[in-house]
């Protein structure tokens, strides 16, 4: 007995789930200016790294002897490959086949998918496009009744989110599950002018009156602008190198070893440019991305999140080859001032690095939660008092740099002041419970009634305080540990991560 014709059958099927959709859809969907989802594996792993599993799945049809006609491929593709020879699972939606609808999937192969990256403790990349295994009108008349609805692998997802780094990528347009797959993830990325992400699209919200095509109702400008999704990328090229970006930082799983690489930048360098980035005039803005350079290693930020939350910045980088958190406000935007939204973006920040056991540094310049009318419809103040739990609730080594301004609520909110403070200030530190300049007018309104030359008098007691708030009063009190050259930033950091790592 032979096993010949056993084996041609067997590459007579791998041939046929090579074909994915079929010619015709396959050209349809690269007619759209999309990769096919094994385009898109080839594209992400490293070369030759990807095993796929449950290649064989999908539909047969068979003749009146039970000889295959024809076997049509899932569309949900997963296995094991590597990205920059680390170990990861990854998944890819074929739009292909049937638009990534559930009544063309097997849920099983969702299942395995997320129970491999748990048990293994494998990260995990969900590359989603179309319903991402959501359901169709068209499969209730198949099916003959209609179910009540539930999450397949769910349950398996939510461990994943707790012990595992989880990506999702929105390659086209995405709806009820497949944008839920995507949000739930640690990092996400749409693709501009190529994704969709929303909870249903055009042709059902034209229920409620309301007339969208695609773009306008869930492109990337909207939903990398409000938090849902992380980052935007030009092209699905780019979207797969800030995936790989993200991963480099991120230990395999929580608790794992953080990848260390080898540095060749200096530990004592001291760069210059670091004196003349802040200004003296305390009302000017500066650019605060400007500082990371000079302080991290050459080459290795990562910005996340840049286009939502702006007044924070939240990104990753090494220090003496180690990965850190860097978490920061942008004087640029709002002067850096917390709203709800940058509160927001801190809070799941903190909570990220916190699950991963990154260390983190904060760079501060914030001058308090956004105040007015609209700051307050928007809860700033909860918002913000969640990030600071958050920052409180924080287990991993901290290093707070203190910038610029630090006031109120929001200022307290750089550390926990019940932990050891490695904090360091430039001189340009400027802390309090609220701005002076701002309440000078308030606190002496008697004096300044009681002057003959209000003005005169206003000037005087401003100088008078200008002493009061110098950083150095502060540092006599030990009320901040150290205030530093700010070209010693780097070294200080350096000494701070060995130690913390060690």
């Amino acid at each position: 007995m032979s096993w010949k014709s056993s084996l041609e059958e067997l590459e007579r099927r791998r041939t046929m789930a090579l074909e994915m959709g079929g010619a015709d859809k396959v050209a349809r969907q690269k007619s759209r200016g999309k990769l096919t989802a094994r385009e898109r594996l080839a594209l992400l792993l490293d070369d030759s790294s990807f095993r796929e599993i449950g290649m064989l799945a999908g539909k047969g049809e068979y003749d009146a002897q039970g000889n295959l006609i024809r076997s049509s491929a899932s569309n949900f593709l997963f296995g094991r490959g590597n990205i920059y020879g680390r170990p990861v699972v990854a998944t890819a939606d074929d739009f292909t086949v049937r638009g990534g609808a559930a009544d063309a999937s097997i849920i099983r192969k969702f299942e395995q998918a997320e129970i491999m990256a748990h048990e293994l403790r494998l990260p995990i990349i969900r590359m989603i496009d179309g319903t991402g295994g959501g359901g169709s009108v068209k499969m209730l008349e198949d099916y003959g009744f209609t179910y009540v609805p539930f999450i397949p692998a769910w349950e398996h997802m939510q461990k994943n989110s707790e012990c595992v780094p989880v990506v999702c990528l929105s390659l086209g347009p995405t709806a009820g599950l497949g944008a839920a797959r995507i949000v739930a993830s640690d990092y996400s990325v749409m693709v501009k002018g190529l994704s969709q992400l929303f909870a249903a699209g055009p042709a059902v919200v034209a229920a409620l009156g309301e007339n969208h095509d695609k773009e306008s109702l869930g492109g990337s400008d909207i939903h990398t602008r409000n938090g849902a999704v992380d980052d935007e990328a030009a092209n699905e090229e780019e979207a797969m190198a800030m995936a790989k970006a993200f991963l480099s930082f991120l230990p395999d799983y929580v608790g794992g070893d953080l990848p260390r690489i080898a540095s060749q930048d200096p530990i004592d360098r001291k760069d210059e440019n670091l004196l003349s980035i802040v200004p003296a005039d305390k009302n000017k803005a500066y650019n605060m991305r400007r500082i990371l350079e000079p302080v991290f290693d050459k080459g290795s930020v990562f910005e996340m999140g840049k286009n939502w939350g702006r007044s924070v910045i939240t990104a990753f980088a090494r220090l003496d080859g180690w990965p850190v958190a860097v978490l920061a406000s942008d004087p640029t935007f709002l002067g850096g001032s917390w709203t709800a939204q940058s509160s927001e973006k801190a809070k799941r920040f903190v909570e990220l690095a916190t699950k991963f056991k990154l260390p983190l540094v904060h760079l501060v310049d914030n001058p308090g939660f956004m105040i007015g009318l609209e700051a307050e419809k928007s809860a700033t103040i909860r918002r913000g008092v969640e990030a600071m739990t958050a920052i409180y609730n924080a287990d991993i080594p901290w290093a707070t740099l203190i910038i610029r301004k630090a006031y109120g609520v929001a200022g307290a909110a750089m550390s926990n002041h019940t932990r050891f403070q490695y904090r360091f200030a430039w001189p340009s530190g400027d802390w309090g419970s609220l701005p002076i300049d701002g309440g000078v007018e308030v606190a002496y309104q008697s004096e300044l009634r009681a002057s003959k030359n209000p003005d005169a008098e206003l000037a005087k007691i401003k100088a008078r305080l200008a002493n009061v708030t110098s950083p150095f009063r502060t540092a006599e009190k030990f009320a901040v540990e150290d205030i530093i050259d700010p070209r010693e930033t780097r070294p200080l950091l350096c000494e701070f991560i060995n130690l913390a790592m060690r």
